[in-house]
C-alpha cells in the first residue's frame, strides 16, 4: 500500500477505468462493492489492474472511497 501515499498514484486510481467485463468503462472506485468483493474471493487480475482493484477493495472496506472520489477529474 506504499502507493496510497503518492498523490499522483491516487489521482490515477481515482480515474482508472475497468477495461473489461460487466462494468467495463466504470471508474474502479465506482465499481459496486459486491463486484469488488467477488474479485477478492475469486482473485484479482494480475498486474497493475489487480493491485489497484485490491486497493479499491481496502478503501471500500474501510469506508474511505470518498477520499478518492474527491480526486476525480
Amino acid at each position: 500500500m506504499k502507493n496510497l501515499f503518492d498523490q499522483d498514484y491516487l489521482i490515477k486510481l481515482a480515474n482508472t477505468k475497468m477495461p473489461f467485463g460487466k462494468y467495463k468503462g466504470y471508474d474502479l472506485i465506482n465499481l459496486p462493492e459486491h463486484y469488488i468483493v467477488w474479485y477478492k474471493t475469486k482473485g484479482f487480475p494480475p498486474g497493475t489492474l489487480g493491485k489497484m482493484m485490491s486497493e479499491v477493495y481496502e478503501l471500500k472496506l474501510n469506508g474511505l472511497e470518498d477520499l478518492i472520489l474527491k480526486l476525480k477529474k
